[in-house]
């Protein structure tokens, strides 16, 4: 089954060999990155090639998110300056841009040394492939256990490996504009009923409930898994997610029917359907909608474009009883084919961007508190120690794009898109999430 998702991908790399030309989605939230990106990304292929080696000097590259260029650049220049046998080069790409390359770059063998990404089935399909360097044994010998914290290092468990470097453990909760709130005296909800209210109440004034935007469906995915966890309840939203237990069931469809209703009552912004996910915070930090469904990143956000910490705070979506949160880890996952040297240099370089000197210089770029055992609490980011405080209490799921493989969780996203143009309905959806199920485990 694994050999058939690699020969799959090269159907696919025809497709996607532009946007990977290009370098994909650089800043900007959906722009093309620039000439210089461009260079980067093919020198990087280049350097991999060609053993990675100038001279005396181990050079590795490094494909990361666009949202930490301002302080991954920096950093970079002084891993390098300060290194004189190592060089890292860096290509950014936005959140579905990296997807995108990795998978082109994994068809034709030219994945970069080292690449940020998530936990789960997106993590999973590197280490099933045999993509990823086992770090189970170079683990053990540098002691990662008394440096990372066990839950971080459990989720970077993938295909029966340790998979990858853990960056960041993340849970998400529902941020609220706390001014918005008291304005129309909205109390915080503590029950599924009481959120619809304030829904109602927030449209009745003019202000949208839910900032989210459907382009690649992950954004919308955060809201419709909260509410299938709301009517399935904990215990069987596992089993669902496990494939235990099927989709095509009344929860499922009691939670596409309130999906489709709180579409048709103008509880998201208009044309949410095509909207870039990466935007969503805009409509939050003008005033103009009241809530978002974010991780604890969202308070480094905040920080970075000037709002004021105090107007935001949290709350567990009120669902399945038992409030749970959804989380998932990102990691640096690092090249099968390095080389004992490259393998050292990447190693170097990860110790050197989360070094406590760099976390706390640039804390805004980084999802604090780091996966570490000694790891402390960032400074100016209140709503990141109540969440976390939250999902100890409360409990995790983990987040529905990193528990289904991709093309199940596209299923999912097609399915979202359909119901929120009236083009599926919640019964023939269910069943189209668990057909794509069936076709998965039937492979």
């Amino acid at each position: 089954m694994k050999s058939k998702k690699i020969t799959s991908l090269l159907l696919v790399s025809a497709m996607l060999a532009t946007t990977f030309l290009s370098g994909c989605q650089g800043s900007g939230g959906g722009s093309g990155t620039d000439a210089k990106t461009e260079a980067v990304t093919a020198k990087g292929s280049e350097a991999k090639q060609d053993g990675a080696s100038s001279g005396d000097s181990t050079e590795v590259t490094f494909w990361t998110l666009n949202t930490r260029q301002n302080a991954v650049d920096p950093i970079v220049e002084e891993f390098n300056a300060a290194h004189e046998d190592m060089k890292v080069t860096v290509a950014y790409y936005d959140t579905d841009g990296i997807k995108d390359a990795c998978k082109v770059a994994a068809s034709s063998k030219t994945l970069p040394n080292m690449w940020f990404n998530w936990g789960g089935s997106l993590g999973g399909f590197y280490a099933e492939n045999g993509l990823t360097y086992d770090l189970t044994e170079y683990a053990k010998e540098h002691k990662w256990n008394e440096t990372f914290s066990e839950g971080a290092l459990t989720l970077c468990e993938l295909g029966g490996q340790l998979s990858g470097y853990p960056t960041s453990y993340n849970v998400l909760d529902v941020y609220y504009r706390k001014d918005i709130f008291e304005q129309y005296n909205i109390a915080v909800p503590t029950t599924f009923e009481e959120f619809e209210q304030a829904c109602a109440t927030l449209k009745e004034n003019g202000i949208t409930p839910i900032s989210t935007a459907g382009l690649n469906g992950w954004h919308v995915m955060r809201f419709v898994e909260l509410l299938i966890e709301h009517y399935a309840g904990a215990e069987e939203h596992d089993k669902m997610n496990t494939f235990e237990t099927s989709y095509d069931n009344d929860a499922t469809v009691q939670a596409l029917t309130k999906f489709k209703e709180f579409c048709d009552k103008g509880y998201f912004p208009d044309g949410f359907v095509t909207a870039d996910p990466n935007d969503t915070q805009m409509a939050v930090f003008s005033g103009t909608a009241a809530m978002d469904i974010q991780g604890q990143w969202y308070d480094g956000k905040i920080v970075q474009e000037e709002q004021d910490i105090n107007l935001y705070g949290t709350f567990p979506f009120p669902s399945g009883g038992t409030n749970r949160l959804s989380a998932f880890v990102e990691m640096t996952q690092f090249n099968a084919d390095n080389t004992d040297a490259q393998l050292n240099a990447c190693m170097e370089f990860m110790d050197y961007y989360y070094s406590k000197e760099n976390t706390e210089k640039y804390a805004e770029y980084y999802n604090l508190p780091l996966p570490k055992a000694d790891a402390e609490m960032p400074e100016g980011q209140p709503n990141v120690p109540e969440m976390l405080e939250t999902a100890e209490k409360n409990g995790t799921f983990t987040i529905t794009d990193q528990a289904f493989p991709t093309e199940i969780a596209d299923a999912l996203f097609d399915v979202q898109d359909g119901i929120a143009n009236g083009q599926t309905t919640p019964e023939d959806g269910a069943k189209k999430i668990q057909e794509a199920i069936d076709a998965y485990n039937n492979k």
